[in-house]
């Protein structure tokens, strides 16, 4: 498989965790307080998160040239065009869960922490078996184009989170307190330490991460097998979620036809791969940044022309009808009155909740 000449050095790599550390230290301060994140916020720091990525992409035109720079922004649009799907389930997810609105931008910030450092993990296990075994471009390349097949044609597909195996297990293995305590994760009652309600919405949101970051790490490496610039692309389309989620989880009706665009995506992804071990080579990086491009502006304005003049969401009248959590989770009543307003933007699912897998 053809590469990028990009070897980034270990202090590259140092400089670039220690930048995403200080930003994600920032936007954990400015959110210290717990409060209700509105729209035109949510907004603001999508517009920095979307400004510091593309920063990074001109800081890497110009340290290695025009190649490894559009390489980025390939890889940057498809992950950001991916997250939106992502958004979906975790909107399904909070409702599901009635998580308080106040309390849904830290569980996604830890979310957004085990999304960097597993994904890392991803990145450079793929990497190395693209290199090392030629065949491994024909395994992912298959698997691509059929998520991108279930995207398009099996994606109204119903999410039962209580039945997450990883949330079943921590509901096994230790105590859980089928209540909100506040922000916190564990606390104590009766003297012994017990997870919150909290806890286990995190781990649904991590393992649902998980299995998404499998074809959006898989798709970016059809682009380059540089585990520096992938693993850029990723963290910058990461960093921006939180606040997509806020801009994006009352306006999730408007995007009915988007699923068809990243299915394209995704297919367009595996047939990149596939021909990269064939005698055409791999594609040119202006050729897949045009169709990442057209598709998405395509799927965009076809959601926005099929939805219009569509009626605006009732808070509360599409919450997903997936039944009441499991016995742990419904022994309690919902989250007691002094917690915050659950009802805020953000709680309200998608009638039918997409998935990728």
């Amino acid at each position: 498989m053809q590469e990028l000449p990009l070897a980034a050095p270990l202090w590259v790599w140092l400089a670039l965790a220690g930048g995403i550390a200080v930003m994600l230290a920032v936007d954990l301060l400015a959110h210290r307080d717990n409060h209700v994140i509105g729209l035109r916020e949510a907004a603001v720091w999508s517009a920095v998160w979307i400004a510091a990525g593309l920063a990074f992409g001109a800081v890497l035109w110009v340290w290695q040239g025009d190649q490894a720079a559009g390489a980025y922004y390939a890889g940057y649009l498809i992950e950001k065009a991916l997250s939106v799907d992502n958004v979906f389930v975790f909107a399904l997810i909070f409702s599901y869960f009635a998580v308080p609105a106040a309390y849904q931008h830290k569980v996604l910030f830890w979310g957004v922490i085990g999304a960097l450092v597993f994904r890392l993990v991803f990145i450079f296990v793929g990497a190395e078996l693209l290199q090392t075994f030629f065949w491994t471009a024909y395994v992912f390349g298959v698997f691509l184009v059929y998520t991108g097949y279930k995207m398009a044609f099996a994606h109204d597909t119903e999410i039962h989170p209580d039945r997450n195996l990883l949330v079943r297990l921590v509901k096994k293995v230790l105590p859980v307190d089928a209540a909100y305590h506040g922000d916190r994760f564990f606390t104590r009652i009766g003297g012994r330490r017990v997870a919150t309600l909290l806890l286990v919405v995190l781990v649904a949101v991590e393992t649902t991460d998980l299995i998404f970051a499998l074809d959006s790490v898989a798709a970016i490496l059809a682009i380059t097998t540089s585990t520096f610039i992938v693993w850029a692309a990723n963290a910058f389309a990461v960093l921006g979620l939180r606040s997509l989620y806020f801009c994006l989880a009352g306006l999730l009706r408007r995007f009915t036809r988007l699923h068809y665009g990243l299915a394209v995506l995704l297919a367009f992804a595996g047939v990149k791969l596939i021909l990269s071990e064939t005698p055409v080579g791999k594609l040119p990086i202006p050729l897949t940044l045009g169709v990442i491009v057209l598709t998405l502006a395509v799927s965009i304005v076809w959601s926005l022309l099929a939805t219009r003049g569509a009626p605006a969401p009732v808070s509360g009248q599409d919450a997903p009808s997936g039944g009441e959590p499991d016995a742990t989770v419904s022994e309690s009543t919902a989250p007691d009155s002094t917690t915050p307003d659950s009802t805020a933007p953000g709680n309200t699912a998608p009638a039918n909740a997409r998935r990728r897998q």
